[in-house]
């Protein structure tokens, strides 16, 4: 039988929380400013505090098992970043107060910004975008005005390949220029054949996702930047599968131009629910002057050889303004501030190359009864068929099944350029044992569908909420308690 929700445990008169007396003069608020009624339960504290206790048990979470989406890097979050990101003086800073008062946290993100390029391989690094997606766009906001302050205001189209991101011609789309997009040749990677015939005087640049989102790295990336810039366009690098590479090659040695970083997926820092994120943005020397700011410098007019560096803000001489409010979503920034110390160089690239083998073990324990599109050495991810004709199983209902054996589906119907996709990121912090029980799971679905395919028809069984019609869902969703 199903708990009571918290309205059906309302009765008249029961008070969970007596607020303190007032310390100020008792205001009235002018009649327009309230509401006729205000339906809220009426409950004790002990009613409260179950309610959302039990809501909380029902959800997945990193903490309780293993979270293999595709594309979202949703490694484990070390609880030491939650104890530094909790350290009074980082709680207690406030963007305001004055930078005498706030060199600790300014020391901090300069670091950041620092550790940021060389990992990178960038002269520049603005720590203010709040999200990958706003990296995006603040990266093809200074691709185009590099541009426009050139003279070359006709440039107007961004490429972006078939196996990138999707919220790469979203961010071109609301920069208001044009997106053209380029397809995958045979191995997975951009074709060459289909970019070259792209090429002209009207291209701003293009996004590249690499490794893409096959999780294949891009066989010919150099000769793909070549072509870019031989047009006189720009490369913009999607950093969001940086957990495969981050201390093993670095984007800005190879000609990327711009790069977001996703602090939230790379450097382990929480995400999921729609924040919080954290997209620093990378640069070219030549890109520089063109970041958002405020960004952290030192101060060279108060150098002292027997004092600290003195830190303060400045914004960059052709900057395209600032992009978020204060200076970044500072909490996420001491996360992974305190991921990179606790990793160090060594560490960090300890962790891309245990993705990439976490990955590629996995895939070779499925990979003979799921087909593989693009037979290849993946990197951080791999993207399998999860479709069965021949009896009419298609990923979702793998999805569905999934949650029955307790674990989280992976992404689902995601590149669109595979069929049916399942898209799955171990990530570095699972362990072979870990691993082998999804595998196995994963294999034993399979079998299901071909004996008795009803039991996938109908997932899941064992889930507080049975199959939803995911179409009115979204077209008519149910927000409030009714």
């Amino acid at each position: 039988m199903s708990e009571p929700l918290i309205y059906e445990l309302s009765s008249p008169g029961r008070q969970g929380v007596r607020p303190p007396k007032l310390d100020v003069p008792e205001s009235v608020l002018p009649k327009a400013m309230l509401r006729e009624s205000l339906r809220l339960p009426e409950v004790s504290e002990v009613d409260v505090v179950r309610h959302y206790t039990r809501l909380s048990q029902l959800n997945y979470a990193i903490d309780t098992g293993m979270y293999p989406l595709g594309s979202c890097t949703m490694k484990f979050n070390p609880k030491i970043n939650e104890i530094t990101a909790r350290l009074p003086g980082f709680t207690g800073v406030h963007p305001l107060q004055d930078e005498d008062h706030a060199q600790g946290a300014l020391y901090l993100m300069y670091q950041v910004q620092e550790y940021l390029k060389a990992i990178g391989g960038f002269a520049g690094v603005t720590l203010q975008p709040a999200a990958g997606a706003q990296g995006e766009l603040v990266g093809v906001l200074i691709m185009r005005k590099y541009h426009a302050d050139r003279g070359e205001a006709q440039r107007d189209t961004i490429l972006v390949p078939d196996s990138a991101h999707g919220t790469n011609p979203a961010s071109t789309s609301m920069s208001g220029l044009r997106v053209v997009e380029i397809p995958s040749d045979t191995r997975g990677n951009i074709d060459l054949d289909a970019l070259r015939a792209q090429l002209c005087d009207r291209i701003v640049g293009m996004m590249i996702t690499n490794p893409n989102t096959l999780g294949l790295f891009e066989e010919r990336i150099v000769e793909v930047i070549e072509q870019v810039h031989g047009c006189g366009g720009l490369v913009y690098g999607d950093g969001a599968n940086l957990n495969a590479l981050m201390g093993v090659m670095r984007p800005g040695d190879v000609g990327i131009d711009v790069m977001h970083f996703n602090l939230h997926k790379t450097f382990s820092t929480p995400h999921g629910g729609g924040g919080p994120g954290s997209g620093p943005v990378g640069v070219a020397a030549h890109l520089v002057d063109y970041l958002p700011g405020p960004i952290v410098t030192i101060d060279e007019t108060q150098t002292d050889d027997e004092l600290p560096p003195y830190y303060t803000f400045q914004m960059p001489a052709k900057t395209i303004g600032r992009v978020k409010s204060f200076w970044g979503h500072f909490g996420i920034i001491v996360r992974a501030y305190t991921y990179m110390r606790m990793l160090g160089e060594s560490g960090l690239r300890a962790a891309a190359e245990h993705a990439v083998l976490n990955a590629n073990y996995l895939l070779s324990q499925i990979k003979d009864h799921y087909f593989l599109p693009y037979d290849r050495i993946c990197k951080h991810e791999f993207v399998v068929e999860g479709h069965f004709a021949e009896c009419d199983i298609s990923a979702l209902d793998i999805a569905k099944r999934l949650i029955d054996y307790g674990v989280h589906p992976p992404t689902n119907y995601f590149p669109l350029i595979v069929h049916h996709a399942l898209m799955i990121e171990p990530t570095e912090t699972e362990s072979k044992q870990s691993l082998d029980k999804y595998a196995s799971i994963l294999r034993a679905i399979v079998e299901e569908a071909k004996t008795t395919p009803d039991l996938l028809y109908q997932a899941p069984h064992n889930a507080p909420v049975r199959r939803l019609d995911e179409v009115q869902a979204a077209r008519k969703p149910v927000v409030r308690y009714a």
